[in-house]
């Protein structure tokens, strides 16, 4: 596994209950959701979806499919799972996953060591 640093990527206010945002770092667009009360509360997955081949996951619908976290690609409908990125319908397919956290009221990621600093999308 490759070394990470956490870079900033937007602030509390920016994220929205029950729902995704859509952050641009060096590695790409990152879909994160803000899931109050569960644990984590904070979940990060690439947007893009490699099936619907768009960046779309942060407009996604989140729910629970057998117990586990996952979001509804707004495309194709297909699932992805907010800890693992795994594709529900689809194994062969997956999402980079990446750590999230709150530094304060600051949003933050956990990116490569090789990435440069990026800003809020």
């Amino acid at each position: 596994m490759s070394e990470t640093q956490w870079m900033h990527v937007g602030e509390r206010g920016d994220l929205i209950p029950e729902s995704g945002i859509a952050v641009w770092t060096p590695d790409g667009p990152v879909a994160v959701f803000y899931l109050p009360g569960a644990e984590p509360e904070l979940y990060a997955i690439g947007h893009y979806c490699p099936l619907g081949q768009a960046n779309v996951l942060a407009r996604g619908i989140v729910g629970d499919l057998k117990g586990e976290l996952v979001v509804a690609s707004p495309l194709y409908k297909q699932h992805y799972s907010l800890t693992s990125g795994r594709c529900q319908e689809e194994e062969s397919v997956s999402v980079p996953t990446y750590g999230v956290r709150l530094n304060g009221d600051a949003l933050e990621l956990a990116v490569p060591v090789t990435a440069r600093e990026g800003c809020a999308a």
